[in-house]
């Protein structure tokens, strides 16, 4: 077995391809990833962008759109939904023989709702009801607006991603988002699931960014260690926060674990390994979802340990030496959040203009 499948098998984490093109689904190298061992599939706009503006794949199938009177926009959704279902089909296969605990492919709402409730609301409902697969996740930011649409997704028994984590207290919010939807889902819980996606290397890039503006000796020391000890007291909450009599009833109806998952786990910082994200981040019950170059570097060369708790007390010491040589976590939160907002949403703008260009294209083509 590969080490992709000994991550799962013999560490209970699932890897999960953080990328989607559509070559991938007609040449099966999708199918090839799973086979090596990659258990589900993550997209978001900026993924969307580089797959639709490079080559010519989605060519006929957008003149096609076109043609029958749909904007650019509309044409948009239509792409993204056949590359979706593609993968979902792709994965199905794992999701069933899983009983339901991986093969789930994500797609995400319209970025520019994120502070939205009910435009998120009414997307996320949309979303599930146009592509109702049961392995389908769709992506809500945890922005304190996507909380209130998180809690009635999962009341209403839809799987729900939660992204662009980047703080403890969200965290914990988000959890009880997700706890109180299950308490208010009547019935069988069993059909629910979803996944709390903390944003790692971000956090690095930007609290290293300060300690070298503090640029003292202990805050230079502190460089590149603050993301990996965020997601390792993260994991610790996620262990509190599903055990105990709350839980133990849920879990008597079918319900299934908030699973953590690690995102944006490629490394920014040329001077740290390219596994650091992955390395670090290891235990049962977890997602980390990875480019395919980060995931091929893994396979390669990437440490298999349980790491994830293997010392929380030095993780919680690591964040609370960050804060006292001065850099405030929550407002490096608030920072990424709004940054990672911005990024989706010109992501989404920016492809639709180029598709507009692409649309002018192939009228002057005659197509």
């Amino acid at each position: 077995m590969s080490s992709l499948h000994d991550l799962y098998h013999r560490y209970g984490q699932s890897p999960w391809l953080d990328n989607l093109r559509r070559e991938w689904l007609h040449d099966g190298e999708l199918a090839r990833w799973v086979e090596r061992g990659v258990r589900g599939l993550t997209s978001n706009p900026s993924i969307f962008q580089k797959a639709m503006t490079s080559g010519n794949a989605y060519d006929g199938q957008f003149a096609s759109l076109l043609a029958d009177g749909l904007s650019v926009a509309d044409a948009y959704w239509e792409l993204v939904l056949t590359d979706i279902g593609g993968a979902l089909d792709v994965l199905a296969p794992l999701h069933d023989d899983s009983d339901g605990v991986d093969g789930y492919v994500s797609v995400e709402v319209d970025p520019a709702l994120a502070r939205d409730t009910q435009g998120t609301l009414a997307a996320a409902r949309a979303l599930h009801q146009r592509i109702d697969r049961p392995n389908l996740y769709v992506k809500i930011p945890g922005t304190a607006e996507g909380l209130p649409a998180i809690q009635a997704m999962t009341a209403e028994g839809r799987s729900i991603n939660v992204t662009l984590l980047f703080s403890l207290e969200r965290y914990a919010e988000v959890i009880e988002a997700y706890l109180q939807g299950l308490e208010a889902c009547p019935g069988d819980l069993s059909s629910v699931s979803g996944v709390a996606s903390f944003f790692i290397s971000r956090t690095d890039t930007e609290v290293d960014r300060r300690l070298e503006a503090i640029g003292t000796p202990d805050a230079l020391a502190l460089r590149g260690q603050a993301a990996v000890a965020q997601g390792q007291v993260a994991y610790q909450l996620f262990t509190e926060k599903f055990s105990g009599s709350r839980w133990e009833a849920l879990a008597a109806r079918g319900a299934r674990v908030q699973r953590p998952l690690w995102a944006s786990t490629s490394t920014k910082n040329p001077a740290y390994p390219d596994t650091l994200y992955v390395d670090r981040l290891i235990g049962p019950h977890t997602v980390n979802t990875l480019p395919d170059a980060t995931l091929e570097a893994f396979t390669d060369h990437g440490a298999l340990a349980r790491t994830v708790d293997a010392d929380p007390d030095a993780a919680r010491a690591v964040l609370a030496r960050v804060g006292e040589v001065g850099v405030d976590l929550e407002e490096v939160a608030r920072q990424l959040e709004d940054e990672g907002v911005s990024a989706f949403v010109k992501s989404f703008d920016d492809l639709l203009a180029s598709l507009t260009a692409t649309a002018d294209r192939l009228v002057e083509a005659g197509r």
